[in-house]
């Protein structure tokens, strides 16, 4: 992955994601960091006076800008000092809609990764980018990696993957896996999610093989566990606090059990205590 897309509104928790997504850099092969911040002016708002009878005319739209980029400049000199070296910043600034803004820019730029800030249940900080996380995960023609407005960038040592065993019988994507964490070797834990409980007794391991996820992931050499949580989310985030990982992942809706979250909340079900960061794969 050379190109990662990190949308920002100046927010503490869309900052945050850009500072994991400098660090994540050390541990990646990624070339380029391109820092996004939309501003939509809407015909409506362009032609129509505001409550306070005021239209705000292109010169002052254009001062918003310039104020804007100056404040995207002055991240950048911050994440400059956390990157790896040879990973270059760039800024860039849509007057599209943040959604239709991000979409375009992965297309221009060749983005290989989407990186958002989550609000979290608890937080304060209310990011339109974390608010927005469900729409642009759903959208995304690439990769995204939500970031719990608590967590603190540790190397990428121990990965967890969690699905249905059996749902699982075309090609997953990992190859988008392999990208991100090719420069270093990651233990990787799957997860049969089963919250009926009808395999209590199998072995997690034994199940597997006689599925298509098993020769899928043989290469990666993955250790095979259970989980029968009532409470999915929760039990899987646990699960993955309780292991020390530093990711969690999702596969696509039609093989994951976060396939309900998109419909819901991704912010409030993948930002918990546990404040692991979650990679969508596409």
């Amino acid at each position: 992955m050379k190109t990662y897309l990190i949308p920002v509104d100046f927010s503490e928790t869309s900052v945050h994601a850009a500072e994991f997504a400098a660090q994540l850099s050390k541990q990646t092969a990624v070339e380029h960091l391109v820092l996004l911040h939309s501003y939509h002016v809407s015909i409506y708002e362009s032609v129509l006076p505001t409550p306070d009878m005021i239209i705000p005319s292109e010169e002052e739209i254009d001062e918003h800008t310039r104020k804007k980029l100056n404040q995207l400049e002055s991240i950048r000199t911050k994440l400059h000092k956390l990157v790896r070296e040879n990973v270059t910043i760039h800024i860039r600034i849509s007057r599209s809609t943040l959604v239709r803004a991000i979409i375009e820019t992965v297309s221009k730029e060749n983005v290989d990764l989407v990186i958002l800030g989550s609000n979290g249940t608890n937080s304060d900080d209310i990011s339109h980018v974390g608010s927005n996380v469900v729409n642009i995960s759903k959208l995304s023609p690439v990769p995204v990696i939500v970031v719990p407005p608590a967590c603190h960038y540790e190397l990428i040592k121990k990965v967890v993957m969690a699905c249905d065993f059996q749902k699982v019988k075309d090609t997953i994507p990992l190859e988008s896996l392999k990208k991100l964490l090719s420069r270093h070797d990651v233990e990787l834990l799957v997860v049969n999610v089963d919250p009926s409980d009808k395999l209590r007794h199998a072995n997690p391991e034994q199940l597997a093989e006689k599925t298509a996820l098993y020769k899928m992931l043989k290469e990666y050499h993955p250790k095979y566990y259970y989980n029968s949580s009532a409470d999915v989310i929760n039990g899987i985030i646990k699960f993955a606090d309780n292991h020390h990982s530093q990711l969690v992942i999702a596969l696509p809706h039609k093989y994951s059990f976060f396939q309900s979250l998109l419909h819901t909340s991704v912010s409030q079900g993948l930002t918990l205590q546990s404040a692991v960061p979650v990679l969508l794969l596409k």
